[in-house]
C-alpha cells in the first residue's frame, strides 16, 4: 500500500482522540419546564396556532359552521374533496349543499386530485396549537395530499397538553384500534433552503379548523 500522510493523520488523531477520558453527562431533570403552563386553553390554543400558521375560524354553534365551511371551500379552486365518513360532517355536507364531487372516506382514500380533505379531530392541544388525529380521519392520506386540510372540533376537544392528549385516546382504546396517530402542528412547511418559508413542502399548503363552541 502506498505511503498516505494524510491518512496517518487522521489515523493519529482519532487514537489520541479515544485516549481522552469522555465525563458522564449530568442527570436530566425529569421535571424541567419546556412550556409555560397553559391557564386559558382555548386562549393558549388560538395565540399558538396562529404562530404555527394556521387557520383558525369560530363558530358558535353548527349553522355558524356550516358557514365557516362553505367560505372555505368557496376560497378553493373547483375539484373534488375527501370527507371521512361521519354524522357529523354528513350533515354540515348536505347543509352546505356543496356543488363539487364529494369522495367519501367509506368509498375509499383520497386522490391526488381532491382540493381538500375534511375530517373530524380527536384532540387539540392547546400547549402547542396542534391537532391530534389517528387512522379513523380516513387514513394516513387525509392529513397529507389534499392542499388543504379542514378539521371540524369543538372546545370540549381542547386538551392542555399532549399527555393528556394520549392518555385520553388511549383510554378511550383508539391507538389500539388505528393504524397510526399524528400530531399536526400547522400546515406543512420547510425552510431548509437558504431559510426561505415554504409551505406545502410535505403536505398541505393550508390546515384550516373549524372551532364550534361546545355550548
Amino acid at each position: 500500500m502506498a505511503n498516505n500522510p494524510s491518512r496517518e493523520l487522521v489515523l493519529q488523531r482519532i487514537r489520541a482522540g479515544l485516549k481522552v477520558a469522555i465525563p458522564s453527562p449530568a442527570p436530566s431533570n425529569q421535571n424541567a419546564v419546556i412550556f409555560a403552563p397553559v391557564e386559558k386553553p382555548l386562549e393558549r390554543f388560538l395565540q399558538e396556532a396562529k404562530a404555527n400558521l394556521m387557520e383558525c375560524f369560530s363558530a358558535v354553534d353548527a349553522a355558524a359552521s356550516v358557514q365557516q365551511l362553505i367560505r372555505v371551500l368557496q376560497s378553493l379552486p373547483p375539484g373534488e374533496i375527501f370527507v371521512q365518513d361521519a354524522p357529523v360532517l354528513r350533515r354540515m355536507v348536505d347543509a352546505a349543499r356543496i356543488n363539487r364531487p364529494v369522495r367519501w372516506s367509506s368509498q375509499g382514500g383520497p386522490t391526488e386530485a381532491g382540493q381538500a380533505t375534511v375530517t373530524l379531530v380527536d384532540a387539540l392541544v392547546a400547549q402547542t396549537g396542534s391537532i391530534f388525529v389517528t387512522a379513523s380521519c380516513g387514513g394516513r392520506g387525509a392529513s397529507v395530499v389534499a392542499p388543504c386540510h379542514i378539521v371540524f372540533a369543538t372546545t370540549s376537544q381542547l386538551v392542555p397538553d399532549l399527555q393528556t392528549a394520549l392518555r385520553n385516546v388511549k383510554e378511550q382504546g383508539k391507538l389500539n384500534q388505528n393504524s397510526f396517530a399524528c400530531l399536526i402542528s400547522g400546515s406543512s412547511r420547510t425552510a431548509d433552503i437558504e431559510k426561505i418559508l415554504v409551505q406545502g413542502a410535505h403536505g398541505p399548503t393550508r390546515l384550516v379548523v373549524i372551532l364550534q363552541n361546545a355550548g
